[in-house]
């Protein structure tokens, strides 16, 4: 048997609620927030934050490249 429907008849026919207007209102609310979040963070702080551990991955890695190309053990 093969039924075409809706994604909506299909939840209505099951008796399944619809959750589109909460999903819809939630990511509103997170969204508000992620933009007040980053409005709230000065430039020079994000840079703070997030700089040095990127620096500090690139390193190791770097580290991980240059020990397999050379055949070193990883101290």
């Amino acid at each position: 048997m093969d039924v075409e429907c809706t994604p909506e008849e299909a939840r209505a026919f099951l008796g399944l609620p619809d959750v589109k207007p909460m999903q819809e209102q939630l990511m509103r609310e997170v969204q508000d927030r992620m933009a007040a979040n980053i409005r709230a963070m000065e430039p020079e702080a994000m840079l703070r934050t997030w700089l040095p551990a990127t620096l500090k991955g690139f390193e190791q890695m770097q580290e991980i490249f240059m020990s397999q190309m050379t055949g070193a053990k990883r101290e």
